[in-house]
Parts: structure tokens; sequence; C-alpha cells
């Protein structure tokens, strides 16, 4: 599992452009704000244990969809 030190904005970044979501795209697949994501990219909040593991499972389809 993935802890909120090892998610840093950059990695949130480059999974929502993986994924080709916008901001919008990302929050509402996590169901979170808009707003929530975008303080993730800027560093000024970290994923809440939850949203870790949402990302994790985002993170984990993408991997399964380039097998």
């Amino acid at each position: 599992m993935l802890s909120s030190d090892m998610v840093d904005r950059e990695a949130i970044k480059q999974l929502r452009h993986k994924l080709g979501l916008s901001q919008e795209g990302l929050a509402r697949k996590l169901g979170v704000s808009v707003l929530t994501v975008r303080r993730w990219e800027k560093g000024t909040f970290k994923p809440s244990p939850l949203a870790l593991r949402r990302i994790e499972e985002l993170r984990e389809e993408t991997k399964d969809e380039h097998l």
C-alpha cells in the first residue's frame, strides 16, 4: 500500500496524464473534489488513506491494461 509520502504531486499528475484525464476527470474517478486534486498537484495537501487506496487501484488498472 502506498503512503502519502510515496505519492508526490508529480506522480499524481503523471498518473492523470497517463489516464488521459483532466483534473475534473480524476476527481470524479477518485470521489474527491477538483479543488482537492489541484491541491495534491500543487503539493499543498497530501491524499488521505482512502484516496491513496483509490490512486493505487487506478495505477494497478493502468498496469493491467499494458499487459
